[in-house]
């Protein structure tokens, strides 16, 4: 199985250019980490006090909701703490579990995504490989995010068809590279994501507001949260030629501004093909890996969009 294509740091680094880029910090992850939660904290009160900010804080809070997954995926790098443990700790209780993740069995998944990017063994080709499609497609697709579907197919029709799936065939649905991920994520974190919206769900009774657990928790995860993270696919690994034989178009790059960091794109994640280059750099230094990287000749050829509108008229040039 031929491995994604490589480049060393030192390709384009001194010795002395490249430290910077591999230390890690013992604080940076965690204040990220409580950094979403806090973000996620003031939205829902900012909703229950001002209730016609709902539509607003339910864009914010499904975007934090993707930042834990971002901050999920840091974890299985290693990224959020010199300590493993409480890299993983945090990577998994506070980040993967309340989005109904998990983090151990994230892991292999995403590093081999890493290994294999865009050969015919990236557990991620099913993302990015049916585009270009048509705008109608697209709009089908993110309407289906946005009424909930998307949300229902993954969190209850998956889950019971790997159910039934197990008890007719023990193994069958990791033998499906379409559902690995989907399937294992779904069966191993179903308990912890219901205990943990069943504590969520009693402190927002306890404060008197039990709606809120609804409008302001559960209605972002089902709506926003996903048609974000199908736009973070989109961006990251959609028609990008070239993306199987060159390291430095194994993914896209994304310019956002201050607008699509908030609704979009939190904590970096745009900066994907550096992170591709260098998986182990963390993700806060990926706005100055990128300077770094596109100041050297041989980035000329980096897929970088100028922004997520560019990007969405890319993957729907198809007639």
């Amino acid at each position: 199985m031929p491995a994604a294509p490589r480049i060393a740091p030192s390709a384009l680094f001194a010795p002395d250019d490249w430290r910077p880029f591999q230390t890690r910090s013992a604080w940076v992850g965690p204040l990220l980490v409580a950094h979403c939660w806090g973000v996620i904290a003031l939205a829902v009160g900012a909703g229950v006090l001002i209730p016609w900010l709902i539509p607003i804080c339910v864009m914010i809070i499904g975007t934090r909701q993707l930042g834990l997954a971002i901050l999920m995926h840091e974890a299985a790098h290693g990224g959020l703490s010199k300590d493993l443990r409480l890299n993983d700790f945090l990577g998994q209780w506070l980040c993967a579990v309340p989005i109904g993740a998990d983090l151990g069995a994230y892991r292999p998944y995403h590093l081999n995504h890493h290994r294999f990017a865009q050969q015919p063994e990236d557990p991620d080709l099913m993302l990015s490989a049916p585009f270009p499609v048509s705008p109608a497609s697209l709009r089908r697709k993110m309407i289906r995010d946005l009424t909930g579907q998307t949300f229902f197919k993954q969190r209850i029709v998956l889950p019971l068809a790997l159910a039934a799936r197990s008890k007719s065939a023990k193994g069958e649905a990791a033998a499906d590279p379409a559902h690995e991920y989907d399937a294992v994520v779904t069966g191993r974190s179903v308990l912890p994501f219901l205990v943990f919206n069943t504590i969520l769900l009693a402190g927002f009774i306890a404060a008197g507001v039990w709606w809120a657990f609804f409008a302001l928790w559960l209605l972002p995860m089902a709506t926003w949260f996903p048609l974000v993270t199908r736009l973070r696919n989109i961006a990251e690994h959609a028609c990008v030629e070239g993306s199987d034989a060159d390291p430095f178009r194994a993914a896209r790059t994304t310019r956002a501004a201050w607008w699509e960091r908030a609704f979009i794109a939190p904590y970096w994640v745009n900066f994907h093909a550096e992170h591709h280059l260098f998986m182990h750099v963390p993700c806060w230094k990926l706005p100055a890996l990128h300077r770094a990287v596109r100041a050297r000749p041989q980035a000329a050829g980096m897929e970088v969009a100028p922004g997520y509108v560019e990007v969405l008229k890319t993957a729907t040039r198809r007639p």
